[in-house]
């Protein structure tokens, strides 16, 4: 299985070397389980108990739900860490201490530290970068970590780890060929970071049998040790505002977050239970600092169309970002919404755009260069059986240099399909 193994061992000596090295380490990208890490990580002697531990998984909004979380206890004047995956711009985005992403140095050495002990076993490029991440994190000892599971949960890499509250943010489809093909069956995976004993806040508001059933197998409580949207925290939406109550908090006249408010709920959930000091100000001002970078994000161009940027890439997330589009065409007026997309190709993208379809105007979609990507004839057939007005190139540069030349100053361009789409767009306007 291995294509190298540590008597191959080189001392590369900088992190864009190692990361080519990692990506050809193992004989597949995705290859869930935890036996091969959890080896490792006995060798490495990997232990969080310094921290407090959040882990967040989830089909959507874990990225959200963890930035809300790390803003929150940033304000209260903890040492905060976050990993997460995958990353838009720099591979160093995947772990911030503090706000600031990981240096390259730190990085380098946890990888040296792996590839002395690994030995006979071959990881896959995200099992060692989550290694690495712990150890990094063994060094610096932050007061709390907050681990954004990558894929499903149960085998996921950062599952090796037991967490102090495990947060499951939405269960939806996406990653049928890896956790199932119905919610059911993906929110068994996703339960899978729960343990006996700790505290398990859920957002979604239609949770999966499976999902209580093995909360229960875990002997969870409802409101001793399992929160559960609608059950044990609500929200109540008003016109302008929103409140938040849970048994003992009342949060009232919220502002509307950049954020999905969804997600914001959620994170109030786990800071309560971290027993952080929750009133109406202090939420307001975390909502009003609380920007992620790729989800819903506005750039404001001079003299052009405002561009939102968006990693959302399954039917979930469009059916958000649908909602989203006909909030903000009302409240900026826009005249014309141009889509600009380009999806990976084991993803369902006929559902995914489908429920685009009555709030985009033009379409503009060009191939990615990745290996899982989809073509851009494969884009098109699925735009033009609901819309004649596709236009169709040979890159997602070329499609967003032609939507952004086309739409006037008072129409909008959505680039959405995946973390990849948004890291070639989002280059072209933030440079450092």
């Amino acid at each position: 299985m291995s294509k190298s193994n540590s008597s191959h061992y080189q001392d590369f000596t900088n992190l864009d070397q190692w990361l080519y090295y990692l990506e050809n380490l193992h004989s597949s990208e995705i290859d869930l389980g935890l036996t091969r890490i959890s080896k490792v990580a006995a060798r490495l002697a990997i232990d969080l108990s310094f921290a407090k531990v959040i882990t967040v998984a989830g089909t959507n909004g874990k990225g959200t739900t963890c930035a809300f979380i790390e803003n929150a206890l940033l304000a209260q004047k903890h040492a905060v860490a976050v990993y997460s995956s995958p990353h838009i711009n720099y591979f160093n985005e995947r772990l911030r201490i503090n706000k600031n992403d990981v240096e390259d140095l730190s990085l380098i050495q946890a990888f040296k530290k792996i590839e002395e002990v690994r030995a006979e076993i071959s990881l896959t490029y995200y099992e060692y970068t989550t290694l690495a991440a712990l150890l990094v994190l063994m060094e610096v000892k932050p007061d709390f970590i907050i681990l954004e599971v990558g894929l499903g949960g149960r085998l996921d890499a950062t599952n090796i780890i037991d967490a102090d509250i495990a947060v499951i943010t939405t269960i939806d489809l996406d990653h049928q060929s890896f956790l199932g093909n119905d919610r059911e069956t993906i929110g068994f995976e996703k339960a899978g970071i729960m343990r006996a004993d700790q505290n398990i806040i859920i957002g979604d508001t239609n949770v999966p049998t499976s999902v209580l059933n093995h909360a229960k197998s875990l002997k969870a409580v409802h409101g001793k040790n399992l929160f559960v949207r609608e059950q044990d925290f609500t929200v109540n939406e008003l016109e302008t505002f929103w409140n938040w109550q849970q048994e003992q908090h009342n949060l009232v006249r919220l502002k509307m977050p950049y954020i999905p408010r969804d997600n914001v709920a959620t994170a109030l959930m786990v800071l309560a239970k971290l027993n952080i000091n929750l009133h109406t100000d202090f939420v307001n001002d975390v909502i009003a600092s609380t920007k992620v970078a790729g989800r819903t994000e506005l750039i404001k161009q001079v003299g052009q169309c405002d561009v939102i940027l968006d990693v959302g890439h399954n039917p979930q997330a469009t059916r958000y970002l649908a909602d989203y589009l006909k909030q903000v065409k009302k409240q900026a007026n826009y005249q014309s919404i141009y889509g600009v997309v380009s999806m990976l190709g084991d993803k369902d993208i006929a559902a995914s755009l489908q429920s685009l379809k009555n709030d985009i105007d033009f379409w503009y979609t060009g191939a990615l260069n990745v290996p899982r990507a989809a073509s851009s004839e494969i884009m098109a057939s699925h735009l033009t059986l609901f819309s004649d007005k596709v236009n169709c190139f040979d890159n997602i540069e070329e499609a967003f240099k032609m939507a952004n030349k086309q739409a006037g100053a008072t129409d909008l361009i959505l680039v959405f399909g995946s973390f990849f789409t948004v890291a070639k767009i989002r280059a072209q306007f933030i440079t450092c």
